[in-house]
C-alpha cells in the first residue's frame, strides 16, 4: 500500500505509463473472489471488471467457491461441482474445493490441493488462448494453476502476491505450520521461477520474494486501494441503530477472525476494561470466532458482530471511534492486512496490536493514521485505548490523517492503472509465441440466463 499516488487525469500511470486501449484476453485466476466481501476477493473482482471495462478486452477468471472469511461455503453454492457467471463483464470459471472449518496444516493442504486437482482437470474454456494469465498469491493452487496455463499458451505469466503462504504458515501458529512452511515455500519458489514479472503489495515483501529467487529487477510494487465508498449516513444514526452509546468509546476490529490475528489479545483488554466506559467490537467471521465467543461470553464490554454487507460496511467503520488491527508477534512479513486501506479511508484512528518491524506496522507509521502498541499485550492495548478516548482531539487528527493518507496514496484509478501497466510490461518483455493477438477481441457472448449471478454446470470444463 505504498507509493500509491494520484492518477494523472490522462489516464497515464506514475512514472508515464499509459493503459492501452488494444483488445486483449486475460485469464485472473484467483480462488477468491466476489461476492466475497473481505480479503482478497474485492480486489480480484475491481481489477477484473476494470480490465473488463475497456474496449474489447475479454477477461476471465478461474476462481472457487465464495467461502471467506466464514471457511463456509456460501449457500448459493452448495452443491455446485463447476460454475458459470457473468459477473460485472467478466466470465466467472468457478471450481468446487474443499473448505476446512477449523485451519490445520494438514486440512489446509488438503484445500490447496482440490482447489489445484480441480483446475487441472477442469481448466476453464476461454475461446482461444489468451495474451496473459495473472494470479493472485497466496493461494499456492492458484500460483501452479496460473503458471501452468501460461506455460501451455505460451504468454506472460505475471502472479501477484497478497501473502505469502511459506511465511504465513511459519508466522501464523496454524497446527503443524513448521513443517507446512518449507513446502509451501518450495511450492512458492516454484511458482515464482515461472513469472515474467511478479507484482507485490507492500515493499515490505521484497525481500521475501527475492529470498525465493526472483531478480529485485523482476519485482514491481502494486498497492491495493481503498475499494469502499465513503459512508452516507450520520454516525450517530449508524450507533444507536448497532446499540453503541454516546457516552461510550467503541473500538471495532473488522475482518478475518483468525490465528494470525491473534485475537484473543482483545478480549484480555476487555477483562482489563471492566467498568470503564470502553466498548470492544469484532465483527467478521473466520475459523476462530467460537473460540472467542467462548472467551467473550462473560465479559459484557465485548460484543461480537457478523460482517457487515457491502453498503453498511463503510458506516459501521465511520460510527467505531476507534479501528483495531490486530495480529500475533511472529507475524512480520508475510501479511499486511486488507483492512488498513479501508480502515483509514473510513477516517477514525487505528489502534495497531503488531510487530513494530512488520510491513503493518510501517504503514501505520507512514499514513500518520495510528497508534502503535506492542503486540499480544492486554495492558498495552488498553492503556493505548483509553489514550485515545481521553484525548478526541488527538483521535480526530490521527483519523484525519488517515483519510488524507487513503485520498493521496490510495486512489482506485490509480492502482488499477499501474496493474495494469505491469501486464503491459510483462507482455513487451516476453511476446507471446502462442497466444499473442492484436486487434480487437470478440467477446463470447452470455449465455442463455446468464447476469449476474451463477449459471450452474454440473459436467463438463465452463
Amino acid at each position: 500500500m505504498v507509493n500509491g499516488d494520484a492518477v494523472p487525469g490522462d489516464g497515464t500511470a506514475p512514472g508515464g505509463l499509459r493503459e492501452e486501449a488494444t483488445g486483449r484476453r486475460v485469464l485472473l485466476v484467483s480462488t477468491n473472489y466476489a461476492p466475497e466481501q473481505a480479503g482478497i476477493g474485492p480486489y480480484a473482482a475491481q481489477l477484473a471488471e476494470h480490465w473488463a471495462a475497456r474496449p474489447d478486452w475479454d477477461v476471465h477468471v478461474l476462481a472457487g467457491m465464495p467461502h471467506y472469511p466464514a471457511w463456509r461455503t456460501d449457500p448459493a453454492y452448495r452443491g455446485v461441482w463447476r460454475a458459470t457467471e457473468e459477473r460485472g463483464g467478466v466470465r466467472v470459471h468457478r471450481r468446487r474445493h474443499t473448505v476446512p472449518p477449523r485451519q490445520t496444516a494438514a486440512r489446509r493442504a488438503l484445500y490447496e490441493a482440490s482447489v489445484l486437482a480441480h483446475g487441472l482437470l477442469a481448466p476453464p474454456r476461454l475461446g482461444g488462448p489468451p495474451d496473459a494469465v495473472v494470479a493472485q498469491l497466496p493461494s499456492l493452487a492458484g500460483g501452479l494453476l496460473g503458471a501452468r496455463l501460461a506455460r501451455r499458451a505460451g504468454v506472460p505469466f505475471v502472479p501477484v502476491v497478497q501473502d505469502l503462504m511459506g511465511a504465513g504458515a511459519a508466522q501464523s501458529g496454524i497446527r503443524g505450520g513448521d513443517r507446512a512452511a518449507a513446502l509451501a515455500g518450495s511450492v512458492e519458489r516454484r511458482v515464482l521461477a515461472a513469472a515474467t514479472l511478479v507484482g507485490v503489495i507492500h515493499e515490505s515483501f521484497t525481500e521475501r520474494v527475492t529470498a525465493l529467487g526472483v531478480p529485485a529487477s523482476r519485482i514491481r510494487t502494486v498497492p491495493n486501494w481503498t475499494h469502499i465508498s465513503a459512508p452516507s449516513r450520520p454516525r450517530e444514526e449508524t450507533r444507536s441503530r448497532l446499540g453503541w452509546r454516546p457516552d461510550e468509546t467503541v473500538l471495532l476490529h473488522s475482518g478475518n477472525m483468525g490465528l494470525k490475528q491473534g485475537l484473543d489479545v482483545l478480549i484480555g483488554t476487555a477483562r482489563l476494561l471492566r467498568g470503564e466506559r470502553l466498548r470492544i467490537v469484532l465483527m467478521g467471521d473466520g475459523n476462530q470466532r467460537r473460540h472467542l465467543d467462548r472467551l467473550a461470553a462473560p465479559l459484557p464490554g465485548v460484543e461480537l458482530l457478523p460482517p457487515a454487507d457491502e453498503a453498511d460496511f463503510p458506516e459501521v467503520l465511520a460510527a467505531a471511534d476507534v479501528l483495531a488491527v490486530t495480529q500475533r508477534a511472529s507475524v512480520l512479513d508475510m501479511s499486511v492486512p486488507s483492512k488498513l486501506t479501508s480502515y483509514f479511508a473510513a477516517g477514525r484512528p487505528v489502534l495497531a496490536s503488531v510487530a513494530g518491524s512488520g510491513g503493518t506496522a510501517g504503514e501505520i507509521r507512514r499514513s500518520g493514521a495510528g497508534v502503535l502498541v506492542p503486540p499480544e499485550d492486554p495492558a498495552a492495548l488498553a492503556d493505548g485505548l483509553r489514550g485515545l478516548a481521553a484525548d478526541p482531539a488527538r483521535a480526530a487528527a490521527l483519523g484525519a490523517a488517515g483519510r488524507a493518507y487513503a485520498t493521496g496514496h490510495l486512489g482506485r484509478t490509480a492502482a488499477l492503472v499501474r496493474l495494469t501497466a505491469l501486464l503491459e510490461e510483462a507482455r513487451a518483455l516476453a511476446p507471446a509465441s502462442g497466444g499473442h493477438r492484436t486487434g480487437p477481441r470478440a467477446r463470447p457472448g452470455p449465455r442463455r440466463g446468464a447476469a449476474a449471478g451463477a449459471v450452474r454446470q454440473q459436467g463438463g470444463p465452463a
